[in-house]
């Protein structure tokens, strides 16, 4: 499966890497969502997510949408293995908008949690600090 630039898979550590820019909206939710799905069905198997988000500059989402998808997402993963899901934010509403996802997933096998500290989230995840770190060429 060809992954878009913004998203890598270590197949060795069963890691999803998500590492967007720019607007965050539904466009880019979706985008995620539907490679997300597409990997579980691919893959059959368990793995765990990181989104940095500190690369979107804007936020276009409202909460009607992040309740339906994180409904969504926990209806699609029933009866799967328990995985992690690791949020870097710094924007307040970006936080708001993961802490309710988190809520809307307690419960599941979706364990979401938000950081602010990259090698927190490296820690909780049990992944080298260096898979969630953006290569310089990307961050300029």
């Amino acid at each position: 499966m060809k992954l878009p630039p913004d998203i890598q898979f270590h197949e060795d550590i069963h890691l999803l890497v998500y590492r967007p820019r720019g607007l965050l909206n539904e466009a880019s939710v979706n985008k995620i969502i539907r490679v997300i799905g597409e990997l579980e069905a691919t893959l059959k198997e368990p793995f765990n997510r990181f989104s940095d988000t500190l690369g979107h500059d804007d936020v276009e989402l409202n909460f009607r949408y992040v309740i339906h998808v994180s409904l969504y997402r926990r209806l699609t993963y029933v009866n799967w293995p328990p995985i992690k899901s690791a949020i870097l934010a710094t924007n307040s509403t970006i936080i708001h908008y993961a802490k309710l996802h988190a809520l809307l997933t307690q419960g599941s096998a979706i364990n979401v949690r938000i950081f602010q500290d990259r090698e927190e989230a490296a820690q909780w995840l049990n992944a080298p600090i260096a898979l969630l770190t953006p290569d310089a060429a990307e961050t300029s």
